[in-house]
């Protein structure tokens, strides 16, 4: 089956209710309602990397075998505005980030994707949050993730690190 990709803006806001208005806002900003094929899926980090496809082919697998759908998800990348502006506090800027296109591109020739269905869903913002945030959503069954390796993970903490401690589902971290 064909993936589809579903944006969602890293910048979006959620309402706020307003006391003198008849009936109060649900707690849930207005989204599109998740396609029931895809809920209790298995959400999956995805970057291009050679950990993340680790990953993707570990979550195939489970969405398999689970016969369940799979949330690809990849969170695009957010700088604070400190780094150009030199100022405080620190606030986040979007920086464009056309990789979600190749990757979906590259995805939907990849040829072992045809056995499960699969959508692919772009975030802005912290990995983590998102992931969890995208896995709430969705009521996924689990959230698979890859391990880093390097400097940066020893430094800043890897995400899987900080996923396993934070997350309201199962992580798997592939190595």
């Amino acid at each position: 089956m064909a993936g589809h990709e579903f944006s969602d803006p890293a910048d979006r806001k959620r309402p706020v209710a307003d006391p003198t208005a008849a009936e109060p806002l649900a707690a849930e900003e207005s989204r599109p309602s998740c396609d029931p094929a895809f809920k209790h899926g298995v959400v999956v980090g995805f970057d291009g990397s050679t950990s993340s496809e680790r990953a993707l082919a570990y979550a195939i697998g489970m969405a398999h075998r689970s016969r369940t759908g799979l949330i690809i998800v990849h969170v695009a990348n957010r700088l604070p505005t400190t780094v150009w502006a030199g100022c405080e506090p620190p606030v986040f800027v979007d920086v464009p980030d056309h990789r979600t296109e190749v990757l979906g591109l590259e995805l939907a020739c990849a040829d072992h994707l045809a056995e499960v269905p699969w959508i692919l869903v772009e975030r802005g913002g912290d990995i983590c949050h998102e992931l969890e945030e995208v896995g709430r959503e969705y009521e996924a069954d689990a959230i698979v993730v890859g391990s880093t390796h390097g400097l940066v993970g020893r430094i800043f903490g890897s995400v899987a690190g900080r996923l396993a401690k934070r997350a309201q589902r199962p992580v798997v971290v592939i190595p």
